[in-house]
């Protein structure tokens, strides 16, 4: 068997064993969520479903996840470790992206059945992120005009773990924040891991795209039971690691070798999660306006105006699926140097946000 032939049988692998998994188990996450009491009870406005909802999907992801990053470590089937063969991510890596990912849905879980106040989560989600740089999972080079900003020294170390960590938190809550629609978070996670997957496979960096790769399979994999009507929602649990690991695995291996990891560990994700990230910062801006706290919860994201604007569930979401799939290709090409053509791509995307905004406005719905 020839190298590019088993490259591609070890992509296919790591993106069936996830979602043949969590597929699987996500009807006994359903069973499972009752037990626990992890079930979303439409209870004020800002819930877009009018019936409880099994919320422990996030169960099923994390399984899935897990079990295809211990198949990218040990190599099942695939004549042994692919760790060494394929990249440069390490077995501690490894460990660290399923210590904080761990840490991080049992986290999103208490949030689920419990409740956590937004400060104790934040904290616990700094947490998350420092156990997966203490294994080595970290940016520890940022490049510009060849020069390396991030070093060696006890100062670059300490700015590479705030760097690290701001990343990898303000990634989880994107995608925790999107998740208020059926369908969206898992779709959107999985397109965005698909199109950073592609770019890090031209790059040769074969370890980012088979963990990308595994991301895609789980997200994918609890679609059937997530787009509307959902049957089972991933709960805080389930969006806040699927954050984690696309934040995670996106800068896994050795930056500081690798001419073009800037690009692929930093730029890529952040032009691809352009979605979430407008999304984001919207919030932001419109609490802030309006004197509210940043964390406090509204019906005022962008899915829930497009929604506004007489968009069907289904339709808000493919819109967004479209939006992103566009932003991913704009990621791709940028990924290949093809500036212009990515701007204009970008660009494109970007007039879709504002035209759906400025008519959502105009109505004065």
């Amino acid at each position: 068997m020839n190298e590019i032939t088993e490259l591609r049988l070890v992509t296919l692998g790591c993106i069936v064993i996830p979602a043949a998994i969590t597929l699987a188990l996500t009807p006994l996450s359903m069973r499972v969520a009752g037990h626990i009491g992890a079930i979303d009870v439409p209870k004020d406005g800002r819930r877009m479903h009018d019936r409880p909802v099994p919320c422990f999907g996030g169960m099923s992801i994390f399984v899935g996840v897990i079990a295809a990053l211990l198949y990218i470590e040990n190599g099942f089937f695939s004549g042994g470790p692919l760790l060494g063969r394929y990249g440069v991510i390490s077995g501690g890596e490894i460990s660290g992206l399923i210590a904080g990912g761990a840490i991080i849905f049992v986290v999103g879980v208490i949030d689920d059945v419990r409740g956590m106040r937004p400060v104790p989560k934040l904290l616990m989600q700094i947490v998350g992120a420092a156990a997966a740089f203490a294994f080595g999972v970290r940016i520890d080079a940022i490049k510009l005009f060849g020069v390396n900003f991030l070093g060696d020294t006890a100062t670059g170390v300490a700015v590479s773990f705030i760097i690290t960590v701001i990343w990898i938190v303000a990634i989880i809550n994107m995608i925790n924040l999107i998740d208020g629609m059926d369908g969206l978070a898992a779709g959107v996670t999985g397109i965005s891991s698909l199109a950073i997957a592609y770019a890090s496979y031209i790059w040769g960096y074969y370890d980012i795209a088979f963990g990308m790769c595994a991301i895609a399979g789980a997200a994918f994999g609890f679609l059937p039971f997530n787009f509307y009507p959902a049957k089972s929602f991933m709960g805080d649990g389930g969006a806040m690691f699927l954050g984690f690991m696309l934040a995670s695995v996106a800068i896994g291996g050795d930056t500081s070798q690798a001419k073009g990891t800037t690009i692929i560990a930093i730029i890529v994700p952040a032009l691809v999660l352009g979605v979430p990230l407008f999304d984001v910062l919207f919030a932001v801006f419109r609490r802030a306006a309006r004197r509210q706290p940043i964390f406090k919860a509204d019906k005022g994201h962008l899915h829930h105006q497009l929604t506004n604007i007489g968009m069907g569930q289904r339709r808000t979401v493919v819109m967004l699926y479209g939006i992103t799939s566009v932003m991913g290709v704009a990621a791709i090409l940028l990924s290949r140097k093809l500036i212009l053509e990515s701007i204009f791509l970008f660009c494109v995307a970007v007039l879709f946000i504002i035209v759906l905004i400025w008519k959502w406005n105009v109505k004065g719905k």
